[in-house]
């Protein structure tokens, strides 16, 4: 037992240390949302994703940014403003579990517009979106992936 107990507590020490991350960290860990981050940098959203939330973020992939029209990226990278505006619809306040979304009809985003969700035959769509992974945890929220950008109508 006398063994055990240096072991115990290092194990004790690592778990404290690989909690999750903030939703700017994990979504830079994921890989797959380099866009998505190099967005947020440039409309200077990364201290507001990194608070303390909770917020629940539905996010798009680098392939759901390639599927816009050929400089459309380029073009909002350049418009802090309207790319802020972009990127806050596809935020909520709170942290919103899958379980929870499927129940919505429409959320409040953080852009001041509602979102509409639709659950159908195991697909659960946000906007024109379908959501391809759900509840990525972090610190101040949750994270689900989906495979295309959210534009608000007024932000076209």
């Amino acid at each position: 037992m006398k063994r055990f107990l240096p072991v115990l507590g290092l194990l004790t020490l690592f778990s404290f240390a690989a909690s999750a991350a903030d939703i700017v960290d994990t979504a830079v860990s994921a890989g797959n949302f380099t866009t998505l981050v190099t967005a947020v940098k440039a409309a200077g959203l990364v201290d507001t994703l990194k608070g303390a939330g909770p917020f629940t973020v539905f996010a798009p992939t680098d392939e759901a940014f390639a599927k816009l029209p050929a400089g459309t990226v380029e073009g909002l990278l350049k418009d802090p403003e309207k790319l802020e505006g972009i990127l806050l619809y596809h935020v909520v306040s709170g942290k919103v579990m899958a379980s929870d979304v499927v129940k919505m009809k429409s959320a409040k985003t953080a852009e001041g517009g509602s979102v509409k969700i639709h659950a159908m035959g195991g697909k659960v769509m946000v906007g024109n979106a379908e959501v391809v992974e759900t509840d990525i945890v972090c610190d101040n929220g949750v994270i689900h992936v989906i495979d295309t950008v959210l534009i608000p109508i007024n932000k076209k």
